[in-house]
């Protein structure tokens, strides 16, 4: 004969201590998955800025190839390639013309993402007033230059020495001075 009163004792469930400790668990697993999958500003500013670099040093490398002036320009939000067309001698003569480099899937026009920017451009040690924009010529040695860019608090610059080093900076180590600098400093 089966004791009633010693299965009614046994109650079947979960106490509220093992009820709080998955609570907490899943809590936890939530959190690491939502930092993993929203970078950072700092990280999201730093993948667009080593973007950048990547694509700046393409450009100078087209450039030197295939014998043609390339051109990058920043409108805050975003950057855009371009190309002149016409030969050497209408470069000479004024009348060739830039065309926006559509035929590329790297050199394409790009939009930042949002509250990102492009908020300055500094050539030779001389900030570019109004438009940002940086040409890259076949024929010329490489510029120093410097494009600082900003999301929120985060800044990054991609620096260039006059090797043709392209580099991406902490917004810590952006200096006002000449680019050589920072490169000394790595």
């Amino acid at each position: 004969m089966i004791n009633r009163n010693a299965a009614a004792g046994r109650v079947h469930g979960f106490t509220l201590i093992e009820v709080l400790v998955v609570l907490m668990i899943m809590g936890l697993f939530v959190g690491l998955v939502s930092a993993i999958v929203r970078p950072d500003d700092r990280g999201l500013l730093r993948v667009e800025a080593e973007r950048l670099a990547q694509l700046l040093d393409l450009a100078a490398a087209e450039s030197r190839l295939a014998g043609k002036s390339i051109a990058w320009t920043a409108d805050g939000p975003g950057y855009r390639f371009w190309r002149m067309t016409g030969d050497a001698e209408a470069s000479a003569e004024g009348s060739a013309q830039w065309t926006e480099m559509r035929d590329s899937d790297l050199l394409r026009a790009r939009t930042l993402p949002q509250g990102m920017m492009i908020s300055g451009l500094q050539v030779e040690d001389t900030r570019a007033l109004g438009a940002m924009r940086l040409e890259f010529s076949p024929y010329s040695p490489a510029l120093s230059f410097s494009i600082e860019m900003s999301l929120g608090a985060a800044r990054y610059a991609v620096a260039a020495s006059p090797i043709g080093e392209v580099r991406v900076v902490p917004g810590e180590e952006i200096s006002s001075g000449a680019n050589d600098a920072i490169f000394a400093l790595r």
